[in-house]
């Protein structure tokens, strides 16, 4: 399938009903000058708006992974998920939270997807799934220009069980270490899809994120 078919069937149709997208909201950015970083204004919008506008299409419906439940955050529509430990075990821990809700609600899959990425791809959780399925796995992740993106992974809610243990009883924080234990997809995505994967941790990621969006819409008007 072609990259213009992967897009159109992504955004022409609902293709993973069985499917919840998950940000991670959670964290803040000191690099940022502390806050937030997921309310920070991008071309007169909130940053994780942009991502939800995009990931909102390919899933069925999608959740706020929180440290903490809060207005601010309330304020957007998805329903907030805290983590199991707030403050204590990372995305990790924010990933075990959300994939126990995503059991809970009766899905299959769940997409998760950073709240600092606004251009990250319409088709991303299509092709992520067929890649997992094709490969027989139940996780699958980015890598694009030889540098893994666990952040953009799509996981089986069958993994549940396993990452509450790596929380709760092993303590782990971060993606390296679980992923190094664990058999997953890697899905390697073309460099001649631009910036994708894109990620502002600091204000000049910031800048350059508005700059690239006011282009492409200057391109398309």
């Amino acid at each position: 399938m072609t990259d213009d078919a992967h897009q159109k069937r992504a955004c022409d149709t609902r293709c993973l009903t069985d499917c919840i997208g998950a940000v991670l909201a959670g964290g803040r950015s000191r690099r940022m000058g502390g806050g937030r970083k997921a309310l920070l204004p991008l071309v007169g919008r909130p940053l994780i708006r942009h991502v939800l506008d995009r990931l909102e299409p390919q899933v069925d419906t999608v959740v706020l992974s929180v440290d903490r439940a809060s207005d601010a955050l309330g304020r957007l529509g998805p329903e907030q998920v805290p983590d199991i430990n707030p403050g204590s075990n990372g995305p990790l821990g924010g990933l075990a939270a959300v994939l126990h809700h995503a059991e809970r609600g009766g899905y299959t899959w769940l997409q998760l997807a950073p709240c600092d990425a606004p251009f990250i791809p319409m088709d991303l959780s299509l092709r992520l799934r067929e890649h997992a399925e094709r490969e027989g796995c139940d996780v699958a992740l980015v890598r694009q220009g030889g540098r893994l993106q666990p952040v953009f992974s799509i996981w089986h809610v069958s993994m549940r069980p396993a990452l509450e243990d790596a929380v709760k009883v092993e303590g782990m924080g971060g993606f390296k270490a679980f992923l190094d234990s664990r058999t997953h997809g890697v899905l390697d995505w073309p460099d001649a899809d631009g910036k994708p994967f894109f990620n502002i941790n600091d204000r000049r990621a910031l800048r350059e994120a508005e700059r690239l969006m006011v282009g492409d819409s200057k391109e398309t008007a």
